[in-house]
């Protein structure tokens, strides 16, 4: 009995796949693209901005929120309009360094270092 629950504790993330993406929603030049994380039989907020560029290079925006459905479509459609709001909030400075991170280098961030 033990075995059994302590497999399946340890087992669960091996276990968990990632959704897949779904299709992209074009918006004011960007695409969102939804891709929620089913956790506990729900799903959370999360996905994808792109911003395609000339010569093919696109600009890529991570989108997590804490917001958690129970259906995939209805958090598909809780991402669209989230991101949306975002972009029209945000625009092209999603895509610039953060501030907190502006003249700190990689060896100062470096737990060895410390």
């Amino acid at each position: 009995m033990l075995k059994k629950l302590f497999s399946g504790l340890f087992n669960a993330e091996s276990n968990a796949q990632s959704p897949e993406a779904a299709e992209p929603v074009a918006y004011k030049g960007y695409l969102i693209i939804s891709q929620p994380e089913e956790q506990g039989g729900q799903f959370r907020v999360s996905g994808w901005i792109q911003y395609p560029q000339t010569e093919g290079h696109t600009l890529e925006h991570r989108f997590e929120r804490s917001d958690s459905l129970p259906g995939r479509e209805a958090c598909d459609a809780l991402m669209v309009s989230k991101a949306q709001r975002y972009i029209d909030e945000v625009g092209d400075g999603m895509f610039e360094l953060d501030p907190r991170q502006q003249g700190s280098s990689p060896q100062a961030s470096s737990p060895e270092g410390n």
